[in-house]
């Protein structure tokens, strides 16, 4: 048999960890089976290793191993795996197995049966004898339900992966403004104010509008996008914030696509659709039900989580900091991850820092605990495991919580519990002492800006705590490792 051609593509909301290790693990898996396999990385730098047509036409298969939208035009016909990037992570083996299936499958169902003595003759027209119709509706119909199980995630983590780049970026030129004094940025003219008009007016005003408009696009496409953002726009000028732009960005979807399904004009017309027609009703109506509708309900919403987050009593605080914290090292980047993070960011537009705080810290201290455990029971860890600390302590003074994933894969049942445990206490000293962040990613490479947090030494203690007790507790709990014992060598037998 000929050598089974692959081609992958794989993006996460974020587009700095789980891209590239499902890339890693589905490259290793297929080289493994003696498949050919090229993987195209979606990051937050763009597609990289990009599959040209002349390689998707010549795939067997495709595996799509993304949390977020990807265009799959450039492999119709094809037969198509879906899965997140966590499912390529933990099972490449099993994505590569259902991809081989797949192909085979197609390829069996495209080749006609040989025909029977005195059979008749096959129609010239109707359905069609030799089951590829049928291989496509079984896999469309995969596909659907999948897409139904995981549709609204998948459109809403699009939105944050475009919306990130802005959030970042605005924090931290904020950060920065503060840095000359925390209201350096009112003396006009200053770097400090120029730095916080970037950040504040331009970057952090556009955050909403992209979120919304970006799940517009990844369920309707470009005819989304007007409606998406023109309704993300909306909802911070009727102050319904990031709650609002999450409701008009799929309100501008689903009524774009709606458009586009069962609105059907004469051909001359048809061309009046994309730029006229779509983006004029769906913005209309985005907009009408963001003023009259949504926009006072959401916005009281909005006030009232703020107020309550604001005036927060201790032990309140210390139950939300535990919950986030348990949610930050959970699933170490995946969905839960991700959603405890959407959260801590949209409250920075309210000028509410302390969940930021907490967050951020109980994202670090999965990676720094294990590989401080790495150091402190030496015995419990595979070389592999050892060389992926020294590492993990990079990933996690940077906020790149997946730098735990290669223990928690090994040993899940122990190193899972463990890292909850010290993430948990984290978020929940950093709510209890009140510490607010103004940069929403960074780790601690922002901590020394002035006037980024409150408590600079106050919060790397509550960091510091996390890895110990994340250290401490996977060192107890995990198992040595059985090292493989050298067969006795036979014994001479004696001379006579």
């Amino acid at each position: 048999m000929a050598v089974r051609r692959l081609v992958a593509i794989t993006s996460c909301p974020t587009g700095i960890a789980h891209t590239y290790m499902a890339a890693e693990a589905l490259a290793k898996a297929a080289a493994d089976a003696g498949l050919v396999i090229k993987v195209e990385t979606q990051g937050s730098i763009g597609a990289e290793n990009q599959i040209s047509p002349e390689e998707a036409a010549a795939a067997d298969a495709v595996i799509i191993s993304a949390d977020t939208t990807v265009a799959e035009d450039r492999f119709a016909g094809k037969p198509i795996v879906h899965s997140g990037t966590g499912e390529a992570i933990r099972n490449a083996a099993g994505l590569i197995a259902q991809a081989i299936a797949l192909a085979d499958a197609s390829a069996a169902a495209a080749t006609p049966a040989p025909a029977a003595a005195g059979a008749a003759a096959a129609p010239a027209s109707g359905t069609p004898t030799d089951g590829t119709d049928y291989v496509a509706q079984v896999a469309a119909a995969k596909a659907a339900r999948k897409s139904g199980q995981q549709g609204p995630y998948r459109h809403l983590m699009s939105g944050v992966s475009f919306m990130i780049p802005f959030v970042v970026a605005g924090g931290i030129l904020i950060a920065l403004s503060f840095a000359f004094g925390i209201h350096a940025y009112e003396q006009q003219g200053t770097l400090a104010a120029a730095l916080y008009q970037i950040g504040a007016q331009n970057a952090f005003a556009l955050f909403v509008p992209i979120l919304a408009g970006y799940i517009a696009f990844s369920i309707a496409d470009r005819p989304g996008l007007a409606p998406g953002m023109i309704g993300g726009l909306l909802a911070t000028q009727v102050g319904a914030g990031f709650l609002g732009g999450i409701i008009a960005g799929f309100v501008g979807g689903y009524a774009a696509l709606w458009m586009v399904r069962n609105i059907h004009l004469p051909r001359s017309l048809q061309g009046l659709m994309p730029v006229l027609i779509v983006p004029l009703v769906t913005s209309l109506f985005v907009g009408l039900v963001m003023i009259y509708v949504v926009g006072e309900p959401v916005k009281a919403i909005n006030t009232g989580l703020t107020d309550y987050l604001k005036g927060m009593s201790s032990g309140s605080a210390v139950v939300l900091g535990l919950i986030m914290g348990l949610m930050m090292a959970f699933d170490m980047g995946g969905p839960v991850n991700k959603a405890a993070y959407t959260f801590a960011v949209g409250l920075l537009a309210s000028n509410v820092y302390t969940p930021m705080a907490a967050v951020m810290a109980a994202g670090m201290t999965p990676p720094l605990g294990l590989a401080l455990a790495t150091r402190l029971a030496p015995r419990k860890f595979t070389a592999e495991e050892k060389e992926a600390g020294e590492t993990a302590w990079v990933l996690g003074l940077a906020f790149i919580t997946e730098g735990a994933i290669p223990f928690a894969a090994a040993d899940p049942l122990r190193v899972i519990p463990s890292i909850m445990t010290g993430s948990a206490i984290t978020a929940a000293l950093s709510m209890a002492f009140g510490i607010q962040l103004r940069a929403p990613h960074g780790g601690v490479f922002v901590l020394p800006i002035p006037n980024v947090i409150n408590d600079p030494l106050l919060y790397a203690l509550c960091i510091v705590i996390g890895t110990v007790v994340t250290a401490l507790v996977v060192s107890v709990i995990k198992r040595p490792v059985v090292e493989e014992m050298p067969a006795p060598a036979l014994a001479e037998p004696a001379l006579s």
